[in-house]
């Protein structure tokens, strides 16, 4: 069997720019939220585990493989707003956790075959294992984009910027 090409590529590109936009960030900066905002570059990470983690996962008929209390602060269902701030956590885990999480889904990317991807997605019948983890890997992005901006205003709104936001 040959591994998907394409969808492994999507997985890495996508990926790394997250990884990438959250290269030299604190976890002061990535709990930053702008004024009238709630969401954080910090739950725009947590989020792109989560949604990739949790659609994959359920179209493949597994239980995704979630860290504790990451489902009730990084789900679509979450309020960062209330959310208290010893709830969050270290932005570093997260790094960690996204790192880990490329290689496993990685492996069970390359793992499915075709007919594999092309099955009904056991979460939702009308759509196909494929087309649930390009939605997934497409949400990543959007949200992996939400911290380029958050980043570009923070270096435009804060009055002592951090070295590591250039």
């Amino acid at each position: 069997m040959t591994p998907d090409k394409s969808l492994l590529m999507l997985l890495d590109c996508v990926r790394d720019k997250t990884l990438n936009e959250l290269k030299d960030l604190d976890d002061r900066h990535a709990r930053w939220a702008p004024p009238g905002l709630q969401n954080s570059c910090l739950w725009h990470a947590g989020h792109a585990y989560f949604v990739t983690e949790f659609l994959t996962m359920k179209a493949l008929g597994k239980e995704p493989k979630l860290p504790a209390n990451w489902l009730k602060i990084f789900s679509w269902e979450s309020n960062p707003a209330h959310t208290a701030p010893e709830s969050w956590p270290p932005l570093d885990d997260i790094r960690e956790a996204l790192i880990e999480q490329h290689a496993r889904l990685r492996e069970v990317y390359a793992g499915l075959s075709p007919e594999a991807l092309d099955a009904p997605d056991a979460g939702n019948p009308s759509r196909t294992v494929r087309y649930a983890i390009l939605r997934a890997l497409q949400d990543e992005a959007r949200h992996s984009g939400e911290v380029t901006l958050l980043r570009k205003m923070m270096r435009k709104t804060f009055v002592v910027p951090s070295p590591s936001l250039g």
